[in-house]
């Protein structure tokens, strides 16, 4: 499943971009609120859950207050859980048309963890004895691709794909990364597009830094009317933040040494 358009650089690099499994790990850790559903009631938690920071652990917590309407409900479950549905969105920290990126739902089952004090302390939780916390077993996790290549393409993640899993090590600092570069470096953004195919920037009016990731960076091209993304990969995967900015450098080196130019935009 491709979340963005395979148009790639010419960089020497392969083809990886982040998995399902890894795409869902990694807006659970960034999303600053999601949408539970369960038979007959739904509501909207802001800042209530926690995920692990890497492979393996408790996928998710849930820490809603302990009079809570959803904490009732976990509570007086007949089989000591509660089936729900959550619902979590991707959406792009840059202002571009289409600012959804992917949407995710997860199916599992919520039950109260007994003897959290020791385990929230240790995972950087703070205990509060006017919270309860839920663990969430999952079954199954849907992603789908938003605006650009693949739209609605939804991609099927099983447990074990999500516990193998881990976030993107770029995920928490990617969106003031993003904003950086459209707000600071917007030559920067325009040399990028060197990399690209002439055919690929005809009639582009507007280009916008999309996405970053390990493996990548994602400009979003806009036409009049439409839009298309495009990846243009890092030489090798990151695994720390500090690496982005000397990964950009070295496409951007790239880029200057491409004898292509960018053709005048339409519009």
């Amino acid at each position: 499943m491709a979340f963005f358009d395979d148009v790639r650089a010419e960089t020497g690099s392969g083809t990886a971009a982040p998995t399902p499994a890894e795409r869902v790990r990694t807006i659970l850790a960034t999303a600053g609120s999601l949408t539970l559903e369960t038979d007959g009631f739904r509501c909207d938690l802001v800042g209530l859950h926690t995920t692990a920071p890497g492979p393996g652990g408790r996928l998710l917590r849930l820490r809603p207050p302990a009079e809570s309407a959803l904490a009732a409900r976990v509570l007086c479950a007949p089989a000591g859980d509660l089936p729900v549905r959550l619902h979590l969105t991707d959406i792009a920290p840059v202002g571009v048309r289409d600012r959804v990126r992917a949407r995710v739902t997860l199916t599992g089952w919520l039950a109260p963890e007994t003897g959290r004090s020791e385990g929230a302390q240790a995972g950087g939780e703070q205990a509060d004895a006017d919270r309860l916390v839920l663990g969430f077993d999952p079954a199954e996790a849907l992603v789908a691709a938003g605006a650009g290549a693949g739209a609605g393409d939804v991609a099927v993640v099983d447990p074990e794909e999500l516990t193998a899993a881990g976030p993107d090590p770029l995920a928490v600092q990617e969106p003031a990364m993003l904003l950086h570069l459209a707000d600071s470096h917007r030559d920067a953004v325009d040399a990028l597009t060197r990399l690209l195919d002439p055919a690929v920037l005809h009639g582009v009016v507007r280009v916008h830094p999309l996405a970053l990731d390990r493996y990548g960076l994602v400009l979003r091209l806009e036409h009049p009317r439409t839009h298309r993304d495009v990846r243009l990969p890092f030489p090798n995967p990151l695994t720390d933040p500090a690496e982005a900015g000397p990964a950009i450098q070295t496409l951007l080196s790239a880029a200057h040494h491409c004898p292509r130019r960018r053709p005048h935009r339409g519009g």
